[in-house]
Parts: C-alpha cells; structure tokens; sequence
C-alpha cells in the first residue's frame, strides 16, 4: 500500500492558494514555469538546538565529583549542567517553579530536584537530552531541605513543619519511616524548633542523622533506636551545618555571624564559639552581633591545617561594602569580595567519600551574574579562566545578528586579535569541572554571532558546531569623550542612561567592514587591520538631517503598486536638495538661543590609539536643529563594494561616501517620491513641542511627559484612526512610569508593543490595514500607528531598472515603514584611481511597488530564482603601503541574460509587516503576492538561503514562525513557537542561512533554534554527553585492626530499616507520585542503554572483586600472623628442649 503524505496535499493547496491570491497570477505562473523549487514542507522542522549563557536568576547548585557535571537551578525552574568546554544542557521543569535544591545520585547519571511547589524530580542524564523518571508531589508539607547520602538510595526531605520523611529514589515512594518534630526534641523546647534547615549523617555511622531546626536546635538521631542520642541548644538561628569528616565534631553558622564548633559527646555547650568578621572588645565581652553566615563548610587536608570557607558575617558597619567569601586555613583569613551577591557555593574535593581527608582543592562559587571558580591549592586563590560563554550579559544586550556559512578565513582573523585581549592572573590549572563528551557530529558551515551592547561595546562569538565562544570585543564608545559625573554631562545628549548603546549591526564578512549606528544619533564605519594604529584625529562627518515639512496620511490604495498611484501636489526635487555636513566649528546656537548644529556627544580630542581589530574608518553624527534634537536612526546599510554607507530615520535618509568622507544624499521621506508621492500631506502642529527621549526607542515614538527626552515631532492630528489615542496614550504613559526604574529601553519597547497589540485588535476594515504605518529600529518594528513615515530598511544590489538596459547597475532600494519601496541608482566609478577622485552619481527612480505595512527585507534573485548574493570588496589590510597592497577585487553578479519571449531575468523579493511580493525586473511586474498575517504582524523576515533552496523566513508578533518558498510564496512552514511576551524578544529575535535562527530568551541567555528537518535529525548526534562511564574511586583504607576488630565507618542496611516490611506504608495523602514521560521504571532500569549497562556491570564486578580483594588481604594477615605465632612457639620449643627443669 502506497504511503499517504499529508504535506505534500498541503504543499498543492497552499500553493494554489498563493497563486490565486497573486494579483498577476496567470502572467506570473506562465513566466516562472521554468523555476523548479526544491523547497518543500517535508525539508522543514523546527526545534530547539542548545542554549548559551549565564543561567538566568540562579537558586541552586550542585556538583558531581566522579563525573566532573556541575548542575544550576533557577527561580523559573530551569537546569542548566555543565561539564568540559562545549558541554552543555538546558532542561526544563513544567510547572516553572524555582528550584531551592539540587542533589545529584554521584556517579549514577542522575540528578534529584526540589522545587518551591513542593515536588521532588527524578532526572536521567544518561541520554543527551535529560528527562523526568519521576515525580512526587507533597500535598501537605511543605519542602525545605533535601539530603542524598553517598552512594544511597533513600533520600532524606525537610518540611516546614519539622518532620523528615524518606523517599526510595529507584521506585519514588514514601517509606513509613518518618521521624516526627516532637519526638526530635522532646522536652528540649517549649516551643516549635521551626523548619528543617539541614540533615546530613555521621561520616563514620551512617545510622546516626544530624537534623538542624530553624530555632537553633540541633538534634543527633538514632535511626535504629528511633530516639535522639543527643541536642544541642544554641540562641541564634541555624542557617547551615558541616561534618568533620571524622565524625566527632561538627560546626553550626548562625544568623549572628558566629559559628559554633560541637562535640558531638558533650551537647551542654559549644566547644568554640568564633565571630570570624567581628570586633573583639577589650573589656572580654561578646563581640558585636554581625550579619548572618548564611553558609559554612569544613574540609580537611591530610599535610595541613583544615580549611574553613563561609559566606556572610560581615559586620554591619560595612555599609555598601560587596559580597564576600571567607576562606579560614589555620591562622589566615582570606576575604575575597565577589561582584554580585552569592548565591551558593561548593567546595570541590578530590574524594567522594566523608569519612576520609577531604583535600579539597577548589571552591564554586554561584553569584547571582557569575560563575567563580577560586583555586584553594595556589597562593593568594586565584580564580580559574571560565571557559564557558557566561559573559552575553557583561552589559545588556540591545541587539543580535547571526550568520552564518561565513568565509573560513574570518573566524581565525577575528580570534587571533582577540587572544590579545585577554585578562592575566588566572590559575595556571585547567578548569576542574570537566566532565561529558563533546557530540560525533558537527555542522560543515562556520557561523558568527554578533551582539551589540547598553555600553557601546560589540562582541563577536564563533557559533559554529553549536558552542559558543567569544573572539573578539569592541569598544565603540571610545572615539567619545566620557563624562566624569553625571553634572559634566552635556546639555546635548538626547538619552538619559547608556548614550552609546548599540542599535543596528551592519556587517560584511567578506570586506570586514563593520558599520554601526548609535542610540545617540551616530554612525561609525569600522575597517579590520592586523596592524597597531594611532589616530591622531578622528574622522568626523556632521549631518544635518532634513525635516519632515508636513505629516503624511496613508492612501486608501496602500496595498497596490505605488507607480498606479498619484495624487495632487508635488514636492521639491530631490536633486537640488543635497545639504554638506557642517564642519564642528558650527554655531552652536541660533539667533533665539537654541541649540543648533551641534552633535549629541563630544568626539574625543586625545589621539587614539587603535589595537589589532576593528578600527575607526569614519564618524558620522546628526546634529539638532534649531532647537530639536535628531531622530535616532532606524534603518542602516554599509557595502564595500561601491564604498557606500546608508541610514535613514524619521527626518529622511542619507547616504555618506566613506571612502571619499562625504555626503552624497540628504533628502527627506516625500524627496524620494518625486512627483509621484502617493500621500497626502497635511499640515502638523511644530516640532518644537517634542522633547529628546531616552533609551532604544524607534525615531517615531509618540512624545509624552515634558520631564523625557527625544520624543517623536509628531502628535497625531493628521490620522483618522486614531480616535482612541488618548487612551492608548494614559496606558504608555503607565506602562513607562512603572518602568523608568528598571530600563527605560525596556519601558518605551514595551509600551509600543502593547500599542501595536491594542490597535490590531481595533482593525475591523481594509482601510484601516491599509493606513498601518510603523517605522523600524534596530531590527525590531515600532508599534506607533503615527503618521511620519520612516526608514525601515535598505538593499544595496546591481539591478536592470529599464527595459532598454542590458546591464546591472548599482543602485540602493529604500522601504519605507508605509510599505514603499523606492529606487536609487548610483553611478560607481569603475577604476580604484577615479573613485578616489569623482564623486559618486546619484539618480532617483521613484518608487517601485508598495506593501501593506512597513517593509522588513529585500532582497534579488536572478532568472533561475537564486538568491543573488551582495555585491562585496574583498578584504585588504587598509595600513598596508601603498606598493604591498593587494588591489581589492570587487565580486559583481554576472550580467543578466534576457530572451524575447521574457525579457524579465530578474526578480525583486520584497517582504512587509503583513505581505510578501514578488516582482519580476526590470517589467516590475508583481508575479507573485502572498498575505503572510492578518491579525497580527511580521516583527522579523530575512531571506534565507538552505541547503534544498532559497525561501523567506518570518517570525510573528503572536508567536509564529513561517516559511516561504521563492519564488512562488508557498507557505512550507507556520509553527506557533513563541507568544511575543517580552520586547527583548522581538528586538534580538534574527535568521541566518541554513535554517539557523536564535533570540535572547531572558537577559543573560541566548536561545539557538533550528528550523529544518535535517538539523532536526542530526541534533542528536551533535549534543554532547553528560555522562560518561567512569570507576568510582576505592573506599578510604580502614586498616588492618580498624578492618579485624570492626573499627571505622559504620554502615547501615537502611532497606531493612526504611522498606516497607519494617516501615510500613506511607499515607497516600502525604504525596502523589507522578511517573515522568522518561520512562516507568526505576533509574537503574530505565536510564541507560547497552554501554550503560555494561559499564554498570563492570563497575559492579570490580566493586565486588574489590570487596573479595579486601576478604583476601584479611586472611592472608591473619595467615601470616598464625605463621609468624607458630614459628616463634618453635624457636622457643628448640631453645628449651634440652634443658632442665631446674636450668630453666
């Protein structure tokens, strides 16, 4: 029987729909007959890949010390483990409940969890991707505190209430085995001692338990007499309890900063009693009362004395002063200050076991941004090189872009400057936690991510075979004079906090060229060199951006080509409107006193010394104008091919020569149109009412509270639709009063976004969706439905504008955020020589073709339906001389070829907040037209190319993730991923070629995605593995009499204590036991595979070989010992024997 496909059937209905919806269908289908597109449905899956950076919001941490696996819990229920480099995993809990413990079943790859909901977890790591076996949920107690013994099954829990109940962590059941509150104290108190705060065994007898109240009260209980031996009393809270591995002492931290040291045989009164950070009196008294210990732990060495390590205690007098760890050995005390408050720490021993020395050798420390690692074994603790990308977040991230199939030689240029900026000083041992195998399979493309960040600064990370690593850092803020205080700052900045944030990423791998606009209104084009520079002056290039002279108001056609369109009025031609920079020696105030002609940061003065890397080619900054600040800069565009640096705003759009440092375009939004402006332009109240905004808000922000800054000119008079502006307004308004406190970036995002969502809602007709006006900034869409049209994107491309033209010429496609695409075309000159000297030419086509909504991407295919790829100058060292530089080779697509039946051999891909076109070049005839959305919009689409083909891939406001196929639109893809529910989300969310795309999923954490079939199926083998079959390490040696007259650790069979025959059962309401989708069956039985299995088989035979070794050695000393009593009775026998009675 043949197999039924349900995606191909899919595949020929959406197909025919798109082309019926196409306005030229029949003409288009007829001329793109001979395109055969290979994308189909079944080449696209989409799945999560793998997940980078600091956990975000950490609670818990806990360690495997045979594997090397650290596990990270945090306050929304995710684990995070890590072991080597490039081993890493991401699990979550469903229920999103914070994690308060982690303890990991040591060497058995599985790991338990508590939860602040009150359920523990069961996790397998024996597969790449970790799964629940089990679950138990308490219903009437709530959890406090969770203790796993060493190679044990039977998992102790700490309620709230004080009692202690027992879980059999194979089967996840409750034992009838449960030691009640009352009982642990008796008569000791008259009051309830509180929750549990700890449980832990006797290093030496495991039938003794050690339970720590809340209250002070420390209880020492007989798990066989089921009675407690001894309790000790002390006045301050308990917050932690630690052994002495030898089992007769241990020490208790309070809430007043001391610690107290017991024996355990004399419960009348502490043993020692230390403020380790208090100021001692002279008079004998107690010392000052400091801030609590939230955390001891003692550890002993063999060769020295016992460490000590604690977090807290700090007195109160350290006002302001930063978290610290206490490192105590013998007579030193180390304070190490930390840079953000601890969470947790461990200490890293070279055994597993107890009972013996503990020789530790690290401590991890978890902070609440950071992960440490301090070395114990080296003087002064220095701290180990992290080897794991925890640093996304060093300064928020306002934007990403992703690429990948770089050019191979990118990724070494970029580390090998890179390598010099790293920090000195750390360990010179390898980092500790070093478990897992790295995955079989990788990915044969290089991929880069970049991030720009609220400081200025620009991290490259090498993306490739699903790790992350940092390469390379730039500063940009460093061409800026810094304020020293915040009354230095000058009167001309148009954002309160983070003037050098990074808003748009505009890079050409191939050159090297970086280019990158600025929440300040600025631009810097970056060159790579090798070669160590100074600058003795910046290059600096002052625009004074057009204004807008009237409000523009959507046509009701919006949908239509806007070459049909045409309505009254004309506009000033754009070619005799081409203003020069005005050089910084400009007056800085007009004739009434307003700031004029000034920039909103100063240029740094000194000389500039410029590292290996990226270095400043040309600064361009807009400057205010008569009193009002710029617009901040929403779409942006660099190519090295034609030396061309494109950015537009809410003024209008400019376009510099960076090779020349000249302007050769300013013009304002209705400039561009010409005489074909389908808008109509009505009068608006003056732009001096706005004031400057803050933050990364988009150049079209509505302006509100006279207190902000850099607020749109706009106020909304000239639209139709905006009948409930004023309520939108008072809802912004709210939404950024609660939020100025946090972010003002977040606010005014958030604020926009919630806008946009209520407006969607309001549509009810076409005309409405037709006047959907929104502007673009940093790679996310402005909310605003205002009437100032705006920027939103560019395409630098070689395209055939007429009929009669044989050649491409260079040219730059503008789209507007009212779904306009308008042409520019360049005049180039060819030879390196001329273009140094003549100036590039510049024409103006007027517009294309308009969209519903503001246009996202454009992009070009040639005849065949290939993406033709940008056009591009291979990199060149720029400090070369003159004589040993290589000429740079400029990639041009070849020339397309046309026939007579269909002179069309090129297409146009235009995409929009609501529509995708295409248009065949250079008829301009749209032959294909598809609606992506209707109820929501498009916040992201890039024209992607694969491995099957070309297509266009969208990421939607309402959580959609779509696919399109090109030529013809079809739908091959539509997965409802991820409800939009933070703006970071939406401004970081970006796609890259071969089905890669990625988002910040909170503010410290980059989550990477794939969105086909193929990556989906080798994702297994990619993953790395966290568990590995390792030997546990031999038993402490007890010695030949401790082994002989059973001295030592005592053990315990706690299944005949704690198993239902001797327990009994627990009640069914105390718990629920939920069996988890990772199988039914117990750890043993269902986390491992064949290897696993034989690994445990071969684990257990030496376990017990080992076992039978000891047996052995035990009868070979009492054979020797017998031999040794039998020849000394002989020798005495010989001496004696032929003597006398009476000679003895």
């Amino acid at each position: 029987m043949k197999k039924f496909n349900i995606r191909k059937v899919l595949d020929g209905l959406t197909a025919a729909s798109s082309s019926s919806s196409s306005s030229n269908a029949a003409s288009g289908n007829r001329e793109n007959d001979m395109i055969q597109e290979t994308l189909q449905s079944e080449h696209f899956q989409l799945c999560k890949t793998v997940r980078h950076g600091f956990p975000y919001q950490p609670s818990s941490m806990a360690f495997d010390p045979v594997q090397k696996i650290l596990a990270i819990g945090t306050q929304s229920g995710a684990l995070r483990l890590f072991g080597q480099a490039g081993v890493e995993c991401y699990c979550q809990h469903e229920s999103g409940s914070a994690v308060i413990q982690l303890e990991f079943l040591v060497n058995e790859g599985a790991l338990v969890s508590a939860l602040a909901d009150d359920s523990i977890h069961l996790w397998n790591l024996r597969q790449k991707l970790p799964a629940i076996l089990h679950s138990l949920k308490f219903n009437r107690e709530r959890i406090t505190f969770c203790h796993l013994p060493f190679q044990s099954k039977w998992l102790y829990v700490g309620t709230e209430r004080g009692n202690i109940h027992i879980v059999n962590v194979e089967s996840f059941t409750l034992s009838g085995y449960v030691i009640m509150w009352n009982k642990a104290i008796e008569l000791s108190s008259k009051t309830h001692p509180g929750p549990v705060v700890h449980i832990s065994d006797n290093p030496m007898d495991e039938g003794k338990l050690l339970i720590g109240f809340e209250c002070g009260i420390v209880v020492l209980w007989d798990l066989k007499s089921k009675k407690a031996d001894y309790r000790y009393s002390y006045d301050e809270a308990i917050h932690s309890v630690a052994w002495h591995h030898e089992g007769k002492q241990f020490v208790c931290s309070h809430s007043d900063g001391t610690l107290t040291t017991w024996n355990i045989r004399a419960p009348a009164k502490p043993a020692q009693i230390i403020t380790p950070h208090g100021k001692q009196p002279k008079d004998g008294k107690k010392p000052e009362p400091c801030k609590p210990i939230l955390k001891v732990e003692y550890k002993t060495t063999r060769a020295g004395d016992p460490f000590m390590i604690l977090c807290g205690g700090l007195s109160y007098d350290t006002v302001g002063r930063r978290a610290c760890l206490t490192v105590m050995h013998g007579k030193s005390t180390a304070v190490l200050e930390m840079d953000y408050p601890i969470v947790d720490f461990l200490t890293l021993c070279e055994t597993p076991y107890p009972n013996d020395f503990q020789e530790p050798y690290a401590v991890v420390v978890l902070l609440e941004k950071d992960l440490v690692l301090i070395d114990l074994a080296q003087i002064g603790y220095p701290i180990f090189e992290n080897p794991y990308p925890l640093s996304i977040h060093e300064s928020p991230v306002t934007c990403c872009e992703y690429f990948a199939d770089c050019p191979a030689e990118v990724i070494p240029a970029l580390y090998s400057v890179g390598s010099r900026q790293k920090r000195q000083g750390f360990s010179k041992k390898e980092w500790p936690i070093n478990g897992g195998n790295w995955g079989q399979g990788t990915l044969s493309f290089s991929e880069i991510i970049m991030t720009g960040h609220a400081d200025g600064s620009i991290k490259f990370w090498d993306a490739s075979a699903l790790m992350l690593q940092v390469l390379y850092k730039l500063k940009t803020a460093k061409v800026f004079e810094k304020p020293r205080s915040k009354e230095e700052k000058s009167s001309t900045e148009i954002v309160d906090e983070d003037p050098f944030a990074i808003q748009i990423l505009s890079w050409c791998p191939e050159s090297r060229v970086l280019c990158v606009a600025g929440v300040s209104a600025h631009v810097i084009v970056y060159r790579f060199s090798k070669q160590e520079v100074t600058t003795e002056v910046v290059q600096l290039l002052e625009v004074r951006m057009p204004c807008e002279p009237n409000e523009v108001e959507s046509p009701e056609c919006g949908g239509e080509q806007a070459s049909a369109v045409t309505t009254p009025g004309t506009s000033s031609s754009p070619q005799t409107s081409l203003p020069q920079s005005h050089p910084s020696t400009s007056s800085n105030n007009s004739s009434d006193g307003l700031r004029d002609n000034v920039p909103c940061l100063k240029v740094r003065s000194s000389p500039l010394k410029q590292s290996a890397g990226y270095q400043v080619e040309l600064l361009i900054q807009l400057v205010w104008v008569s009193g009002e600040p710029p617009q901040q800069i929403t779409s942006l565009a660099v190519n090295s091919a034609y030396g061309l640096v494109a950015f537009g705003s809410g003024d209008g759009l400019a376009v510099v020569d960076y090779l020349q440092k000249t302007l050769i375009v300013n013009v304002s939004t209705a400039e561009l149109y010409g005489s074909t402006d389908p808008h109509h332009r009505q009068p608006h109240s003056p732009r001096k009412t706005r004031q400057p905004s803050a933050g990364l808000c988009d150049g079209n922000d509505a302006s509100a509270a006279p207190e902000e800054k850099c607020k749109s000119p706009t106020t909304g008079s000239g639209s139709p639709c905006n009948s409930d502006e004023d309520s939108k307004q008072k809802f912004i308004d709210k939404v950024k009063s609660k939020s100025r406190r946090i972010s003002k970036t977040v606010a005014n995002d958030f604020a926009k976004i919630s806008r946009k969502i209520n407006m969607i809602a309001d549509q009810k007709d076409d005309a409405r969706d037709n006047s959907f006006s929104r502007s673009r900034s940093s790679s996310v869409t402005s909310i605003d439905r205002e009437s100032r049209e705006v920027i939103s994107s560019f395409n630098f491309c070689d395209w055939l504008s007429k009929k009669s033209e044989s050649v491409a010429v260079p040219s730059l496609w503008v789209g507007t955020s009212l779904g306009s695409m308008l042409a520019i075309a360049l005049t180039v000159p060819s030879t390196p020589e001329q273009r140094m000297l003549q100036p590039v030419g510049v024409s103006f086509c007027g517009p294309v073709v308009r969209l519903k909504g503001g246009i996202l991407r454009m992009a070009q295919l040639d005849a065949s339906g290939t993406l033709l790829p940008h056009v591009y100058e291979s990199w060149y060292e720029p400090n070369a001389p003159e004589e040993e530089r290589e000429q740079p080779r400029r990639r041009r697509p070849t020339s397309p070829s046309s026939s007579q039946e269909n002179p069309d051999c090129q297409y146009a891909v235009v995409c929009s907040e609501k529509q995708a076109k295409v248009l065949a070049l250079p008829s301009q005839n749209c032959v294909y037209e598809h609606n992506i959305t209707e109820s929501s919009f498009v916040l992201r689409a890039d024209v992607v190319t694969l491995t099957s083909g070309v297509g266009i891939a969208c990421f939607c406001a309402n959580g959609h993730i779509m696919t399109l196929s090109l030529p013809s639109l079809r739908p091959l893809l539509d997965v409802n991923y991820l409800p939009l529910t933070d703006m970071r989300i939406a401004r970081t969310f970006c796609f890259s070629n071969q089905g890669q795309a990625l988002y910040l999923t909170s503010p410290t954490e980059i989550q990477r995605i794939t969105y086909i079939q193929e990556t989906c199926d080798n994702l297994q083998e990619m993953l790395g593995e966290l568990f590995t079959p390792v030997e546990t390490p031999e038993a402490p040696n007890r010695g030949f009499f401790k082994g002989l007259f059973g001295g030592g650790a005592q053990s315990l069979d706690r299944e005949d204590l704690f198993g239902e025959v001797s327990a009994g059962k627990a009640s069914r309401s105390l718990a629920q036991h939920i069996p988890g989708p990772g199988g039914m069956e117990g750890m043993k039985g269902a986390a491992s595979g064949v290897v696993g299995e034989l690994a445990r088989a071969r684990i257990a035979l030496d376990e017990r070989g080992q076992k039978l070794g000891e047996l052995e050695e035990r009868t070979a000393a009492m054979m020797a010992s017998g031999e040794s009593f039998s020849k000394h009775a002989h020798d005495i026998m010989l001496k004696y024997k032929d003597k006398k009675w009476y000679q003895l």
